[in-house]
């Protein structure tokens, strides 16, 4: 094997180990490898694997990526989802930073010039979209709101989840110019009844990808904090079966929605459009979710679940 045509550094015996250690430990992209060494890519690619050949490099699985596939394969199976990202448990304050990155991971892997992607809210929705980034830009892209806008917590509302996001990949962002919740529902329907929303509620169900988050109904859940529901209200689901919270609509253990005046008279996506919709990411975890993210899978609510493997091994168990 020739030397490439840079001068080598003397520490590496030939041009295979230098491209090697500047792939594996330096983390160059093959393009600036093949720019240092002033050779093409198609050699580097070449180089590379002769370097595994030659055992100059030993490629090794970490035994907890294994389990945490054969999780996903478990979670695929068992709950009927078309994809399914296992990530490494951590401590709760971590956590939802951690699945924001997975599922920032997840989603922009799927994007496709042209789509139209419902977005929710919550702290995971937006960890997902404060981290998300593409590769090449895509275009033809159109992020849209899918639930109201509500007056209460601001730090992850429906209407920063949309535009975070749609900044982040270039897309065009359309919010939805309603309150998540009217005073009655005669009001919600004369509202809906107007031609600008009826224009987007439209692009709503037009959405090919949606990114949702899953909340559960304990005393420090985010839809408590979320201003989109009283206590008494959600108390009230509460009695009635509601275990877990899916774009502001209550579900109950068996993933069937629990009806209300209070669902009656919100504005945004139904449970039941959520569900037409042909590619839904959910992004959920931590142990206090369990009864919710279970409820949502046994719904049929998700295509792809992005969680932890705490979380994992407790829906598989359950």
């Amino acid at each position: 094997m020739l030397d490439a045509g840079a001068d080598r550094p003397t520490e590496f015996d030939d041009a295979v180990t230098w491209a090697a250690w500047l792939y594996y430990a330096d983390e160059m992209t093959q393009s600036e490898i093949a720019k240092t060494l002033n050779v093409s890519r198609a050699t580097i690619v070449n180089y590379l694997q002769e370097a595994r050949q030659r055992g100059i490099v030993s490629i090794r699985l970490n035994t907890q990526a294994s389990s945490r596939t054969q999780m996903a394969r478990g979670l695929m199976a068992r709950f009927g989802l078309d994809g399914a990202l296992v990530i490494p448990s951590t401590d709760d304050r971590d956590l939802v930073r951690r699945l924001g990155d997975a599922g920032a991971r997840v989603l922009a892997d799927q994007i496709r010039s042209g789509d139209v992607i419902g977005v929710a809210w919550g702290r995971t929705v937006l960890s997902v979209a404060d981290q998300i980034s593409l590769a090449e830009p895509v275009a033809g892209l159109t992020v849209v709101q899918v639930s109201g806008s509500s007056t209460g917590e601001p730090d992850f509302s429906p209407e920063l989840c949309t535009s975070l996001l749609s900044s982040r990949i270039r897309a065009r962002c359309v919010n939805l110019l309603a309150p998540a919740v009217l005073s009655t529902r005669e009001l919600r329907a004369m509202l809906l009844d107007e031609p600008v929303l009826k224009k987007q509620f439209e692009l709503i169900h037009s959405t090919n990808r949606i990114l949702f988050g899953v909340g559960d109904v304990g005393p420090r859940s985010t839809v408590r904090h979320s201003g989109i529901a009283s206590e008494a209200e959600i108390d009230a689901y509460v009695q009635n079966g509601a275990v877990a919270v899916i774009i502001g609509r209550f579900i109950n253990a068996h993933g069937q929605t629990v009806g209300g005046d209070h669902d009656a008279r919100m504005v945004g996506i139904e449970l039941d459009e959520l569900r037409q919709t042909p590619n839904r990411i959910c992004v959920a975890g931590g142990m206090g979710k369990i009864d919710a993210i279970t409820a949502t899978l046994k719904g049929g609510y998700a295509t792809h679940l992005v969680t932890d493997m705490d979380t994992s091994e407790a829906l598989l168990a359950a």
